[in-house]
């Protein structure tokens, strides 16, 4: 919408909210027949009774041709003379139509009130748009409008679904897909970058917000006259480092990486031989199986916080 096109913008919002309608009526489309169905049938020449339509996906296969045939018509009818497109008009404001873009429905004559449940409906729109994706995904994937992710038997993140951080909501998260291939030491690297990037993130936002309290006495470097008190919190400090300070800094993390947390592909992603809990060198683990998983689990939901923070 950068070009300011007023057109194009209309345009796009009236065919927003119809793309939301229809997903709200199709998400009630796969709720509803889950508790209830019409009796009867649905097309007594061909036998076909309601109860014996499947939920979800699997229905298109029972919808017999005259019945797209009269889809097509009854959506192209209300296409061309319910919905019919009018500039005068805000978009998805329909004049044969109402709240809801219901045909002959009564509108909302309060201005404010009107505005107040527009906005709701789009943002309902929204979030129906993406709970139906999602419906289509589950059932498409495990062969049931409510199926159990087990159903899913090809998935390659099976592979992975008992690994550390697997954790609810969101269970295995990879929008990506950069574990389909199912390559474990591609999986355990990544896991181990996450964790490192997780903890240095964690010391970083304890570094933002220590120095608002708490600044060390006496001198950060001598030579140049630079006491801790005047290194500004954040980003600002980094103009404060002298050479030196940086050409330190490489260093003592370049020791750190080739010594203490250098890989070992025997060991889980993240567990160095010289280091405890939270990656600290020579720092004491945790012994207790049970505790050790929990600890990291909570570790990498913290580091996880924290990189986004």
């Amino acid at each position: 919408s950068k070009d300011g096109d007023v057109g194009a913008f209309k345009r796009r919002r009236a065919t927003e909210l119809k793309h939301g309608r229809v997903s709200m009526l199709a998400c009630m489309g796969y709720i509803v027949p889950e508790y209830f169905k019409f009796p009867g049938y649905l097309a007594p020449k061909a036998d076909l009774a309601f109860a014996d339509v499947p939920n979800g996906l699997a229905a298109i296969s029972k919808v017999p041709e005259a019945g797209w045939c009269q889809w097509f018509a009854f959506v192209g009818a209300l296409e061309t003379n319910i919905f019919a497109s009018d500039a005068s008009r805000d978009p998805g404001d329909y004049a044969n139509a109402g709240r809801l873009g219901l045909p002959f429905a009564d509108g909302i004559d309060d201005p404010e009130k009107r505005k107040r449940s527009l906005n709701a409906e789009l943002a309902n729109g929204r979030l129906a748009m993406m709970a139906i994706t999602g419906m289509f995904f589950q059932d498409g994937l495990t062969g049931s409008a409510w199926g159990d992710w087990s159903l899913y038997t090809d998935s390659p993140l099976r592979a992975f679904e008992n690994e550390l951080g697997i954790q609810a909501p969101v269970g295995f998260f990879d929008p990506l897909g950069m574990s389909k291939d199912g390559d474990v030491g591609a999986f355990k690297r990544r896991r181990a970058t996450e964790l490192k990037h997780g903890r240095v993130s964690m010391l970083a936002c304890m570094g933002y917000i220590v120095p608002e309290y708490f600044k060390f006495p006496g001198y950060l470097a001598p030579k140049a006259d630079l006491a801790f008190a005047d290194v500004p919190n954040g980003l600002a400090a980094i103009s404060k480092v002298p050479e030196a300070g940086w050409c330190q800094w490489f260093a003592f993390v370049g020791a750190l990486e080739t010594n203490i947390f250098a890989s070992d592909a025997s060991r889980d992603p993240g567990d160095y031989a010289n280091a405890g809990r939270l990656g600290l060198p020579f720092a004491d683990g945790i012994d207790d199986p049970e505790k050790r998983k929990r600890g990291l689990n909570a570790e990498l939901a913290n580091g996880r916080l924290a990189m986004m923070a």
